[in-house]
């Protein structure tokens, strides 16, 4: 057992320091793409959806006029290049375990005299590339949501917007 915590460690300064590396990197993209949502859904939240009491409607009338269209579409556009990255790294991890499996495994052609430790090498690449792949899934199953939900938001925000502009207000 002790020989398997060894092998494990040796690998972490090796292939899995690179997987480890891009799951913190992965990890801050998570963090910034989260905050850039929650700041989206904070301001359209008021701005499509107003509320019935009074006070609220006026709170919801004032945010509205400081609120410009180009504001809303540039908070959009970061949130979805943030969510693109993340994702797009998500899918990595997987094909990093595979990689730091092939590269182990190769060594250990060269190399007959080590032929467990070599083979423990391989699978930790893999372990930890499932493991990342799966948190930084199950993270994206949080966030996607409300992702799914500012892009449907922001949608509405510009078709009512453009749509005020280009008719007259109604007078009764």
């Amino acid at each position: 057992m002790k020989g398997i915590f060894s092998v494990i460690f040796m690998n972490l300064l090796g292939f899995d320091l690179i997987i480890f590396l891009l799951a913190i990197v992965n990890g801050i993209l998570y963090y910034f793409t989260k905050q850039s949502a929650n700041e989206l859904y904070r301001k359209m939240h008021l701005t499509v959806f107003v509320p019935g009491s009074r006070q609220s409607q006026k709170e919801a009338r004032d945010e509205l006029s400081r609120l410009r269209e180009s504001d809303v579409v540039r908070m959009r556009d970061k949130m979805g290049r943030l969510y693109s990255v993340f994702v797009n790294l998500t899918g990595i991890f997987p094909l990093l375990g595979i990689l730091g499996t092939v590269s182990s495994l190769l060594s250990l052609v060269q190399d007959m005299s080590d032929v467990q430790g070599s083979f423990y090498g391989a699978l930790t690449s893999t372990f930890w590339g499932l493991i990342f792949a799966i948190v930084f899934k199950v993270l994206d199953g949080v966030i996607s949501s409300k992702i799914e939900d500012n892009e449907k938001t922001v949608a509405l925000y510009l078709e009512r917007n453009s749509g005020r502009e280009l008719s007259p207000p109604d007078e009764y």
